[in-house]
């Protein structure tokens, strides 16, 4: 893994899973309260090498304690990238590299998200996204590049032993139906449901082109 990146008022770090970044932007608190930017351009450029996706969708939940969504994709094409921030609260947010041919498939890697350190996660087309509420009230705030289409919406199953995500062993797992129904990683992959690498990172191209 590389070092740490940005610029003065934001700091970049890739992680595990390639093309996924964890920002951390610089927090300025005074008598009145504080304020921060969670997306900074200049700092996304200098660490992806572009300029965000056109957001087609912003999205927002609130989750309790214990709650575990995901692991969701989009079909590919079209394919999905995201910008995920938690704006209150405390969660545990997962990348999962699902994309066939990538050089990190099946690894995954995680970000805590909270009101300390503000950071926020971006996911490159085609990846999985997952995330842990750690207290009640969690909100977790996003831009995605394109708009939700249901039955484009795939999920994996988030307790697959053989992705052995970090869901922490001091909850109770809070999952919807579709959620715990949904197929392991080998098991997509048989059905061939998984995004391949190469096609995300065609369209990659054309979402900055």
């Amino acid at each position: 893994m590389t070092g740490e990146s940005g610029t003065a008022t934001m700091r970049a770090r890739p992680l595990r899973v390639e093309g996924a970044y964890e920002f951390t932007p610089k927090v300025f608190p005074d008598e009145r309260g504080m304020f921060l930017s969670p997306y900074q351009e200049p700092a996304f450029v200098l660490a992806v090498g572009h300029p965000l996706f056109p957001v087609a969708q912003s999205n927002h939940s609130k989750s309790r304690r214990g709650v575990v969504r995901g692991v969701h994709y989009t079909v590919t094409p079209p394919g999905t990238a995201k910008y995920v921030f938690c704006s209150r609260g405390r969660s545990l947010d997962i990348v999962v590299d699902i994309r066939v041919g990538s050089p990190t498939f099946g690894l995954w890697d995680a970000v805590l998200l909270d009101q300390q350190d503000h950071r926020a996660v971006y996911f490159p087309v085609g990846v999985g996204h997952a995330f842990v509420g750690l207290e009640d009230d969690t909100v977790m705030s996003y831009m995605i590049s394109s708009s939700y289409v249901a039955e484009q919406e795939l999920a994996l199953d988030a307790l697959d032993p053989g992705l052995a995500l970090p869901i922490p062993q001091d909850i109770t797992p809070v999952r919807s139906p579709r959620d715990t129904a949904a197929p392991t990683l080998a098991e997509a992959q048989a059905q061939r449901l998984l995004p391949v690498y190469e096609d995300c990172l065609k369209i990659e191209e054309t979402l900055f082109s």
